[in-house]
């Protein structure tokens, strides 16, 4: 296990297939690790979300976008949508909430499986919901409250993409 202060971003690597922790404490910071950790993406990754409500899934989402060059102030949370695409970027985004999905056909009528071969980057929230479906190759980014603000930020995953 490694583990770096928001402001170590140079271990973070293309296929990540060592975990990787990081330590945020702020909204700020949980951004400006996931936008950090945007400019390693090539299109084609499929980002699951592990933690509980409040956790900074969204705010995550945000750094994502600010990472590829997507305004961050055009995210927010996909809970009634479902999925919200963002385009504009050097990537689309595409942020999925699995919370309400409960069975295959749920899930088959989001259009997840039309958006894995688009070649975006595929944020999903709830990604517990759907663990099944997940592709070979899908990055894992757990978060963990440490305190009010302070998060743990743990990426792994990736390997055979």
């Amino acid at each position: 296990v490694r583990s770096w202060v928001c402001s170590d971003f140079s271990q973070i690597k293309r296929s990540v297939t060592n975990l990787q922790q990081f330590i945020s404490s702020s909204p700020a910071e949980t951004e400006q690790i996931a936008a950090e950790f945007a400019k390693t993406l090539r299109g084609g990754e499929v980002l699951a979300f592990r933690g509980g409500l409040g956790m900074g899934k969204t705010c995550f989402t945000r750094g994502l976008a600010a990472g590829l060059g997507i305004d961050p102030a055009e995210v927010s949370s996909p809970t009634f949508a479902l999925v919200n695409e963002y385009r504009g970027g050097r990537l689309p985004l595409w942020h999925f909430d699995m919370y309400r999905v409960e069975s295959f056909d749920a899930l088959y009528s989001t259009g997840f499986f039309d958006y894995l071969d688009l070649g975006g980057v595929l944020a999903l929230e709830w990604s517990e919901n759907i663990d099944g479906a997940l592709p070979e190759g899908t990055i894992y980014i757990t978060f963990e409250r440490l305190g009010d603000e302070s998060r743990s930020i743990t990426i792994e995953g990736g390997a055979g993409k």
